[in-house]
């Protein structure tokens, strides 16, 4: 690119720089120097590739959404939180707002991922032991007791029964008078990472999709501000992926969701702003950081030539980022709070648009209020103290930076053609009527194709390990330590005792033809084709439960079971 042509970019930049609001903050360095907010090639200069890189808030936004960065508005610090029952975490939900957190993440027991009752045989030493046990609508409503659902951001990290548990939310905020509409946070959704990673399903993917679909319509139709869909690349990263595989793959299910939406007939100006993005921030810190780069301007390249994405919104990839919970060691575990920074101060200089920083004690249990203090404090120091929130894109421009930029999107895009060619080659070579990359991506579990290429890159990570080419402080490095034992958060077996009981007492007060019909209207639903957000609302509404409403669409659809690879 030319001279000219970046100049008249950077006057771009700076008339919509001067039309944005700003925090009123201060940008100066530490020792009082006043930095801009943006830097670029010297007037003058020639730079081949430029356009690549471009401007802030402007295509293909490599250098971030806004042409403000930071100094508009800072990321939103986003706790990962839930233990034992609802009140339980809402206790602690409180401790993270009073702290200054800005939203919540919710997570959920195994058997509430896995869409069972607390009192399933199948639950029985699980309950409220990995995240916090959820029902029925009435643990929802605990869950976000005092805490005003139109006012306050809420993740969810939950796919196969993400629909019903999203329902109960909706209930949730009905009965503290909040307007659904107005309701902004985020769902996880996510069924193929489930299959490609996480292995946490309920049915068979094209049932799932038929969820997603509907969920997608009902939100697009009524809940403008918030994301059905939170794409999710974490778990395939903590799976053994490399950072190219995690980009593709993950922008792969995402572009896949884009056609199941356009497949019903939505506007992709108007449904795509409500596609988000999880990723992992990992150790490698540049790599990370040219990982998060990448990943906006593949979406944004593909959203406008492949979907033709008109509007700034519809092209824009937002992300949440979470620090990386598998490169934390139960050896010497104060070690993590540094190993987190680093990964929070890469996820923020890759412009996150949330973050969430693990707790050092998160390899042995679930946080103290300690080590969760720590892991919030951690971003605050990071916002507050460091200077990274007074320029956008520090690193743009950095010839290592732009260089792994480049590599890991040439790389994502190799990935996606394998993908789609997977999908050429589909059952009887016909494509799947969604769409070709949700052709290549069906294709691609079935096969077994996308846990073979992780376990390979997991594998030869590990031989480095344990060669010791990968060196892990405290693991196969500088083993010395004067650590003392950790004191780790444990929940009693007493809340699944209790859990099941008042679980019990409900299901005794609760008006059961109500819960019928409710089954009933949803199962009519599911037979004829309808969308079946409103009738599972109705059965929500009533207390059915999570194991109810999940079992009876396990019994309409069936379960599936992935085929072995070796």
């Amino acid at each position: 690119m030319d001279a000219e042509q970046i100049e008249a970019g950077r006057q771009r930049w700076q008339q919509r720089y001067d039309r944005a609001r700003k925090r009123d903050a201060d940008f100066t360095t530490l020792s009082g120097e006043e930095v801009e907010p943006v830097y670029g090639p010297p007037p003058g200069q020639d730079v081949a590739g430029f356009e690549r890189i471009g401007w802030p808030g402007e295509y293909p936004y490599t250098r971030g959404l806004h042409p403000t960065g930071y100094r508009g508005r800072a990321w939103t610090i986003r706790q990962f939180a839930g233990f034992g029952n609802a009140e339980q975490t809402n206790e602690r939900y409180r401790m993270i707002l009073e702290a200054g957190g800005g939203g919540l993440s919710v997570a959920f027991d195994m058997p509430t991922l896995m869409g069972y009752d607390s009192d399933d045989a199948r639950s029985l030493g699980e309950v409220g032991h990995c995240g916090v046990a959820i029902d029925s609508a009435a643990d929802m409503e605990v869950l976000f007791r005092g805490i005003p659902l139109g006012e306050v951001t809420t993740s969810m990290t939950i796919s196969g029964p993400a629909v019903p548990v999203f329902c109960m939310y909706l209930v949730a905020a009905e009965r503290q008078g909040v307007d659904p509409a107005v309701l902004n946070g985020t769902l996880q959704t996510d069924i193929f990472k489930e299959y490609i990673a996480q292995k946490e399903w309920l049915f068979a993917p094209e049932p799932h999709l038929r969820l997603i679909g509907d969920l997608m319509e009902h939100c697009a139709a009524g809940i403008p501000a918030y994301k059905p869909l939170s794409v999710s690349g974490y778990h395939i990263r903590e799976a053994g992926a490399t950072a190219a595989q995690e980009l593709a793959y993950t922008l792969a299910d995402g572009l896949a969701y884009v056609e199941l939406g356009l497949s019903r007939g939505l506007d992709v100006d108007v449904f795509a702003p409500g596609l988000s993005f999880f990723f992992d921030a990992h150790l490698d810190f540049f790599e990370e950081i040219a990982k998060f780069r990448a990943a906006r301007r593949i979406w944004a390249r593909w959203m406008r030539d492949h979907f033709g994405a008109k509007t700034e919104k519809a092209q824009w990839l937002r992300f949440h980022t979470q620090t990386a919970g598998v490169s934390l060691t139960a050896q010497q575990p104060y070690n993590n709070v540094v190993r987190t920074a680093v990964e929070a101060l890469s996820a923020v200089l890759g412009g996150t648009n949330s973050l969430h920083t693990n707790a050092l004690d998160e390899t042995l249990a679930l946080p103290s209020e300690q080590a969760a203090e720590i892991a919030l404090r951690t971003q605050q120091v990071i916002m507050e103290e460091t200077g990274v929130t007074n320029v956008a894109d520090p690193l743009g421009g950095s010839w290592y930076v732009e260089a792994l930029t480049d590599r890991i999107e040439a790389q994502a895009e190799a990935i996606f053609q394998q993908i789609l060619d997977k999908g050429s080659r589909g059952k009887g070579g016909a494509e799947h009527p969604i769409g070709p990359m949700t052709s290549g991506i069906l294709r691609g579990i079935e096969e077994g194709w996308f846990t073979g290429e992780i376990a390979e890159a997991a594998f030869r990570y590990q031989q480095g390990v344990e060669k010791g080419d990968k060196r892990v402080v405290g693991v196969n490095c500088h083993p010395r330590s004067v650590t003392p034992e950790l004191e780790i958060l444990r929940v009693s077996h007493e809340v699944e005792r209790e859990q099941v009981r008042a679980l019990g007492e409900r299901r005794a007060r609760r008006d059961e033809a109500a819960v019928r019909a409710g089954l009933d209207e949803m199962l009519a639903a599911a037979r004829s084709g309808a969308n079946m957000i409103e009738p599972m609302l109705r059965a929500v509404r009533a207390e059915a439960t999570l194991g109810e409403i999940c079992h009876a669409l396990r019994d309409e659809w069936g379960t599936y079971r992935e085929n072995a690879s070796f």
